[in-house]
């Protein structure tokens, strides 16, 4: 089954208000944190320590984890929780839903789209080295500004906050003439 670009964005649309209504907003970037605060545990025991005089009852010697009362030292202590596993879900649904795409449609994701191959030429390497400083620079705005296009943009826009709407102009003031730039068109 193929689903163009406006009955994927419906169905994210659905899917987000969903979320919003019946669990919580959705933000990923934050969970990189934690994926880093794990790693990090792993190699210091005094990074997450369990403390009932906090309100999580997990403290942390990192200010960052261990604000709003150890909420993030707790998720680094307890990492299977729903915006963890969400994220470790994004990944899977992707590639399942690339597996499903390939499989019965006829139409086959391309791993370098022509507009990439006329700039750029044709070797994934190149195309997936793009792609993943792009991942980082755009994970490294999105703790700068406090949350991620999840956050900010889509529950953040969903739930009238003016910083979604904010992040959402300055994403695209940004994004249209790098795009630009990037591919020369």
């Amino acid at each position: 089954m193929y689903w163009d670009w406006f009955k994927g964005g419906c169905a994210l649309g659905v899917c987000f208000l969903l979320t919003v209504i019946f669990v919580k907003p959705i933000g990923v970037s934050t969970q990189f944190v934690i994926l880093d605060g794990i790693v990090a545990n792993l190699f210091s025991a005094t990074l997450v320590v369990k403390d009932d005089n906090s309100k999580s009852g997990y403290s942390s010697s990192n200010a960052y984890l261990d604000k709003s009362g150890g909420k993030y030292a707790k998720s680094v202590a307890k990492p299977l929780n729903y915006s963890f596993v969400f994220v470790l879900s994004m990944i899977l649904g992707g590639y399942m839903g690339r597996l499903l795409q390939n499989k019965g449609s006829g139409n086959s994701i391309k791993q370098i789209p022509d507009y990439h191959r006329h700039r750029f030429g044709d070797k994934p390497a190149i195309r997936y080295s793009i792609a993943f400083a792009g991942g980082i620079i755009v994970l490294w705005g999105a703790r700068l500004a406090g949350g991620c296009t999840s956050g900010h943009m889509m529950s953040g826009m969903m739930q009238t906050a003016v910083s979604g709407y904010v992040f959402a102009i300055a994403a695209f003031i940004i994004a249209v003439p790098t795009a630009i730039i990037l591919y020369r068109k």
